[in-house]
């Protein structure tokens, strides 16, 4: 069936809801747009999928999100009794539709009957991790399209384990949401005919409060904490999202009492009216906060995005202005402070391990060795994190004291396998606390580090290719890059290429395979100057992701030298 023919289908259809047949009408006057939103099924991986909130087989909408649900419903019933007994925890976000897309994927689970958990209202991605966990279901969904712009929703999958789902599965459920033949007959219960059936259970505070007594456990120096409780002022904005079903109990029951929240962005608004991209890498977002900040007298900023996995932060500066930290710096703050007070109270040992990923900062590893503990650098994606958890915990070989990556994500208890805001949030607010009672500020703190240890600076940068030929472009430039073997980056020397697809590490003596990682469509190039790059098309959005990583005498010379990269990478992918 070509772009037109499902089009027409669609408009056909008699089950298509108001506002998404007016959608249709309007936007279908477009032929561009029919071929972009009809020429293929939106993509589906271990990720999940996102996309607009439009009509069509390559966008989110009702009838995709059905769609991918009986496929997870297939592979629950090719389980048995046992998994439909389970059964699947759903949670949802701030976003237009998300509760209506919940309760549909609940309805068509509910229809082969499996057991659904469903969230009362909406709660952060790192708690249905938990739940998925604390409740024993077999999968777990969420409703959501992280940081993305207003116009996009999502569908997160989630295994037995919290992680997200592993490829196996995720290929299972691929392979049997192929086989609906009728996007628009997807069989789907009614609620209150589930409720009847005990199919469909309602959760929220109960859920909350254990996973809020967890969350008690992150913190490492309660005394630190309390001691320097009214030195430490804090502004906290959730970004419009689900960080405020939680923040105010989870900062209070740690000992953050002086936590002021920035009211304009506590409105749970899918509009996500003061920003344009809820976001907390992007200074825009931190504006709203910065202007209360400046009013309350607080040095520390923390934001977290709307489904509450990635947290970001703004620091004031020695000149009274205001910085935004990248996800490498909070990190490399994190586990300085963190290794520092395990040394501090006689329990450092050498199998602790920090787990990151492959394109994430070095300055971490370079901290942690050099206090003697493991390292772990795996695949991007932190079910690969949660994977090396659960091998530390059956192999009993090794300790977890942290794992994050360059994309704003982090976790120090694994009750959750997903990178968890909260958990943060609240060991960031430590962080400053640590350096409150020393008298400094935690942008003086990242200076101490970098005097130690030299300057790293990393820039990752989102590389956008729209349209239904954005994946084969870049595929196309990828495929372009491995035949090309690039020998200079701006002119400097390439001394080692990984090519994490097919497992090869090249530099100017020999080729030699890779071993311990799963391949992954993934370049990375070192360079003469000790900088590192790397290319990777997103799972779920039509963009590369380019990479960049340097080291340099001084913070100026490093953000310059990372700036010139990433122009280059621009210029090899046009």
């Amino acid at each position: 069936m070509n772009a037109e023919e499902a089009f027409h289908k669609w408009q056909d259809a008699k089950n298509i809801p108001d506002y998404l047949q007016l959608q249709l009408t309007e936007l279908g006057q477009n032929s561009g747009w029919i071929s972009d939103a009809f020429g293929q099924d939106i993509n589906f991986g271990t990720a999940g999928m996102r996309g607009r909130l439009e009509p069509g087989t390559n966008r989110i909408n009702l009838f995709t999100i059905g769609r991918v649900t009986e496929g997870l419903a297939r592979l629950i019933d090719e389980e048995g009794a046992a998994a439909q007994k389970r059964g699947v925890v759903i949670a949802f976000d701030s976003r237009y539709h998300s509760r209506e897309f919940a309760e549909y994927a609940a309805r068509v689970l509910g229809a082969h009957g499996i057991h659904v958990y469903l969230f009362d209202d909406l709660r952060p991605t790192p708690e249905l991790s938990y739940a998925v966990r604390h409740l024993g279901t077999f999968a777990g969904i969420n409703i959501t399209a992280s940081h993305n712009a207003k116009e996009y929703n999502g569908y997160k999958v989630y295994g037995e384990d919290g992680a997200q789902m592993g490829p196996e599965h995720a290929d299972r459920v691929f392979k049997y949401l192929q086989k609906v033949d009728d996007i628009f007959k997807v069989k789907a219960e009614a609620v209150e005919t589930l409720r009847a059936k005990g199919l469909l259970q309602l959760i929220g505070e109960d859920v909350d409060e254990d996973y809020l007594a967890e969350l008690k456990t992150v913190n490492v120096d309660t005394r630190l904490i309390k001691e320097n409780a009214n030195k430490l002022k804090l502004v906290y904005s959730p970004l419009h999202g689900t960080g405020k079903m939680l923040y105010e109990r989870a900062f209070r029951q740690s000992g953050f009492t002086n936590v002021i929240p920035v009211a304009s962005q506590s409105i749970l608004d899918p509009e996500f009216p003061t920003t344009q991209k809820p976001n907390p890498e992007y200074r825009d977002v931190f504006d709203a906060g910065i202007e209360l900040a400046n009013r309350q007298g607080a040095d520390l900023i923390i934001a977290t995005d709307p489904d509450a996995d990635r947290m970001g932060a703004c620091v004031r500066t020695n000149d009274g202005d205001f910085q935004v930290l990248t996800g490498n710096q909070i990190a490399t703050l994190m586990i300085n402070y963190l290794l520092l007070n395990l040394k501090k109270q006689n329990q450092l040992s050498s199998d602790y391990e920090l787990i990151t990923s492959i394109v994430s900062s070095s300055m971490p590893l370079k901290i942690a060795r050099d206090f003697g503990i493991k390292t772990k650098s795996v695949l991007t994606g932190f079910k690969f994190i949660g994977e090396e958890i659960d091998r530390m915990t059956r192999d009993r070989n090794g300790k977890f004291l942290m794992g994050f990556e360059e994309s704003y994500g982090y976790l120090f208890k694994p009750f959750a396998r997903d990178k968890d805001a909260m958990q943060g949030a609240l060991m960031f607010a430590e962080v400053a606390s640590y350096y409150a009672a020393r008298g400094m500020t935690v942008l003086d703190g990242l200076m101490e580090i970098w005097h130690k240890y030299g300057t790293s600076y990393e820039i990752t940068k989102a590389i956008e290719m729209p349209g239904i030929g954005g994946q084969k472009r870049m595929a196309a430039l990828m495929a372009n890059l491995r035949k090309e073997q690039l020998k200079t980056i701006a002119g400097v020397k390439v001394v080692k290429t990984q090519d994490f697809l097919m497992q090869q590490e090249t530099t100017a003596q020999k080729t030699t395979m890779m071993t311990g990682l799963p391949k992954s469509n993934v370049l990375k190039y070192f360079l003469a100057d000790e900088t590192w790059l790397a290319l990777r098309p997103s799972g779920t959005e039509p963009v590369i992701k380019a990479y960049v990583g340097v080291n340099k005498p001084d913070i100026k010379a490093a953000e310059q030298a990372a700036a010139d990269y990433q122009g280059a990478l621009a210029k090899l992918l046009k």
